[in-house]
């Protein structure tokens, strides 16, 4: 496994830091980097052609705030060729009219330059009414809910993690 990842990720509470790291000890050895958004300059990006983008849903629908400011940024970054790998944690029951909307905002904007996005996830198990995260009836990466399904989340990232290793080529 030559290839390297870079896992960039904003956290509020510390909860979807947590999961980076869990999806960094998944993949195994030294093979996924963790760069808290608020650290991250846009030239960190042209490291990697493999990255994973993590942000927990804010408010309503709104992205986490370190990622609100980095947002602007990403229209400096070329994405073409690279493979983008989305996960984020949000409440379906007390936001489920935007669960998930954070990821979906940001591989939006990311598949608009030119990131081709992998990771995507079914939503069978959830219990939510709208996202702006679904694409072609399922999320754009892994959605996890860390308020009502946390016994979920090891099980849902060894998964995950095994169908990006296939997706990654790795």
């Amino acid at each position: 496994m030559s290839k390297k990842i870079g896992l960039f990720y904003g956290t509020q509470t510390g909860k979807t830091e947590t999961i980076a790291e869990k999806i960094r000890d998944e993949f195994g050895g030294d093979v996924v980097t963790l760069h808290p958004i608020y650290e991250a300059e846009t030239t960190d990006f042209d490291e990697y052609e493999l990255l994973i983008v993590g942000s927990p849903t804010w408010d309503i629908g709104q992205l986490q705030s370190d990622w609100e400011n980095f947002y602007p940024d990403l229209d400096e970054i070329d994405f073409n060729g690279k493979l983008v790998a989305y996960f984020g944690d949000g409440d379906q029951y007390g936001y489920s009219d935007n669960f998930q909307d954070a990821i979906g905002i940001l591989e939006e904007k990311i598949s608009q330059r030119g990131g081709k996005t992998v990771g995507y996830w079914p939503t069978d198990g959830y219990e939510f009414e709208q996202s702006r995260a679904l694409k072609n009836g399922k999320f754009v990466g892994l959605a996890l809910d860390e308020g009502s399904q946390s016994d979920l989340t090891d099980k849902r990232i060894k998964a995950w993690v095994t169908q990006l290793k296939k997706e990654f080529g790795l």
